[in-house]
């Protein structure tokens, strides 16, 4: 599961170090170095995530994540060399879900992106993933209009998966986040759940499956 990042930034030796470092965790990466190309490039891509200059030629960032807030709802990472308590706390309650002062380290930039993709993906009613979408309300799962029909432990099996991309799951793992114990050394409740969530989505068409690697663990992958 690819996200899309939207930058937005003005200054082009800040945009390509960022561009980079964030393609290389996969991520898919847009740009824009202004208000006006930040608001056309939502209107023509699927955007998970903007991270966001204060400071831009034809607006403030400040202003920008208002307008944004009110016709997307999508994370903001807000950076700025403005970085006392009263700038911070102002681009916090302006809509903004986190603020990250410059100059700032690489590394804790992708900590922040992934956490907040993380928290965002959490709150949605709606998880859709290679035509797969899933209700989190009524814990249902549909593949167009189809009802997958799924049981409630293969329903948080997938849930689980798609809330965890690119990221392999060990057993372990997977009974904390299904039965909310550990496997022990009984897998058999394990295997059976994703046998049956795999025949659905075959049956579905669904072009993907729990598969298992040794060494890596659980994932689901392109069949």
């Amino acid at each position: 599961m690819s996200y899309t990042i939207l930058l937005v930034e003005d200054n082009p030796h800040i945009m390509e170090i960022n561009h980079e470092a964030l393609m290389m965790e996969g991520y898919d990466v847009l740009e824009a170095k202004d208000g006006k190309e930040c608001m056309a490039r939502l209107k023509e891509h699927d955007v998970d995530m903007i991270v966001l200059d204060i400071m831009l030629p034809d607006s403030d960032g400040l202003t920008l994540c208002k307008q944004i807030k009110a016709q997307y709802d999508l994370p903001i990472l807000f950076l700025s060399a403005l970085g006392k308590n009263e700038q911070i706390i102002e681009g916090l309650r302006v809509g903004g879900d986190d603020y990250l002062p410059k100059p700032y380290d690489i590394k804790v930039l992708l900590a922040r992106v992934e956490a907040r993709l993380r928290a965002a993906q959490r709150k949605k009613r709606f998880l859709t993933y290679a035509g797969l979408r899933l209700d989190t309300a009524l814990l249902a799962t549909y593949y167009g209009d189809r009802d997958l029909l799924l049981s409630q432990k293969e329903y948080l099996l997938l849930l689980t998966f798609l809330r965890n991309p690119n990221h392999p799951m060990e057993k372990e793992e997977l009974y904390a986040a299904v039965w909310g114990a550990s496997a022990g050394d009984d897998l058999s409740a394990l295997h059976t759940t994703i046998s049956r969530l795999n025949k659905k989505l075959d049956s579905a068409s669904v072009k993907k499956r729990v598969l298992y690697q040794r060494g890596a663990g659980y994932s689901l992958e392109e069949v």
